[in-house]
């Protein structure tokens, strides 16, 4: 039996599940939840966060039980295992046979990044407006700028796994970065508050499920998004392209000895 495969059309893969990049988003938005690990990643991402808001709905006293406080956790949990999605659409680029465009692949982790988010939002709603305990006076706060920072949380998210999963070659290494870096970062600048917003993921995170934001607060998320999404994608496609020029060179020094 021989690997079924076929470059032109994205929804073929091969007996072990890979499908071969294609160049284009739609190739690469069935890669993004197209084999069975991704869908369990994508399950357990969903129940940490259903976790979560349960527990931290019976535990929590009435007055932190707000929509924003669920979700500044939830989100933040579910936000660990996102960039997940990044790395492993990142692997089928180093794993396919020839270049590929790395913008197509970059872009499709917005699928699970929205499914995420989204179903996130839904479970911090639906387990507030569920629960028999008493909650705050205003529990509905912001709600409407919360679900959608919720969303553009796991975005970042996501875009922080394609562009580390770019960088480093190892998908363990590479994910292991996504939680030190920012974190590491923030913690950094702890003596220059005011700076974490600017520059780090999880200081525009407080700020998008808080719901309190302004005009400063959306231009320090764009500043973020700029810097983590945009930034490090286009150093790391660079870094791609520069590391298999010597690979295209070898092939074709091969092909002409040959």
């Amino acid at each position: 039996m021989t690997a079924r495969t076929n470059p032109g059309d994205p929804g073929t893969a091969d007996r072990r599940g890979f499908t071969e990049p294609d160049g284009t988003i739609r190739g690469g938005l069935v890669r993004a939840l197209r084999t069975p690990a991704r869908w369990w990643l994508l399950a357990i991402t969903l129940l940490l966060g259903l976790l979560a808001a349960v527990a931290l709905t019976a535990a929590a006293a009435p007055g932190d039980r707000t929509f924003a406080a669920l979700s500044e956790t939830v989100q933040s949990l579910m936000s660990v295992l996102t960039p997940l999605f990044g790395i492993l659409l990142v692997r089928d680029l180093r794993r396919a046979p020839a270049a590929v465009r790395v913008t197509p692949t970059v872009l499709a982790v917005g699928l699970p990044a929205v499914v995420v988010g989204v179903v996130g939002v839904l479970v911090c709603a639906v387990t507030l407006a569920l629960t028999p305990a008493a909650v705050a006076d205003d529990p509905w706060r912001h709600a409407g700028t919360i679900a959608v920072g919720s969303v553009l949380v796991q975005v970042v998210a996501g875009l922080v796994g394609t562009g580390l999963g770019l960088l480093l070659r190892s998908p363990v290494v590479g994910f292991l970065a996504t939680i030190v870096l920012p974190l590491g970062l923030y913690a950094l600048l702890g003596a220059v508050e005011p700076a974490q917003a600017w520059l780090t993921p999880y200081g525009s995170v407080r700020n998008l499920l808080s719901g309190e934001m302004s005009v400063l607060r959306w231009a320090q998320w764009l500043t973020v998004l700029l810097i983590w999404g945009v930034g490090l994608n286009a150093v790391g496609a660079a870094l791609l392209r520069r590391r298999r020029r010597p690979d295209r060179q070898v092939g074709r020094a091969a092909g002409e000895g040959g």
